[in-house]
């Protein structure tokens, strides 16, 4: 069986990108593909890169406060691509009252400062269809 590819993606302006490698270094070292995008990347290009790398998850990292503009967006994008299998994740500073509408809009599930890894690798590991 092939192992899953995971895209962790920086939408917007954010800078920072210690937590996004964490989880990046964390997958995979649970045995999954990881590519990282880089930062400030719109969500066009995230989708892109989903598509081009032909990954199974998308994980977003985001700390700006822009997240109910652009999780939804990358959201939309994969769908308007035909990815709807695709697993999308986020995690970052994101406050609860916000997660629902975030759930609404197609994030699988979100994850806050201090998840442990393991939690997020099982939950990959449970929700995204594995490679042929």
């Amino acid at each position: 069986m092939k192992r899953l590819r995971v895209l962790i993606g920086k939408p917007g302006l954010d800078g920072h990108d210690r937590g996004a490698k964490v989880i990046a270094r964390g997958l995979r070292d649970a045995g999954m593909e990881v590519i990282y995008s880089g930062l400030h990347c719109t969500p066009a290009q995230i989708v892109r890169a989903a598509v081009d790398e032909d990954v199974q998850v998308v994980g977003l990292s985001i700390l700006s406060g822009a997240h109910n503009r652009l999780l939804p967006e990358i959201a939309r994008l994969l769908r308007e691509e035909g990815l709807d299998e695709v697993l999308l994740v986020a995690g970052g500073i994101i406050p609860d009252a916000d997660v629902p509408g975030l759930l609404e809009a197609g994030i699988a599930a979100v994850f806050p400062p201090g998840t442990p890894i393991e939690a997020i690798v099982k939950f990959i590991s449970e929700r995204a269809i594995a490679p042929e």
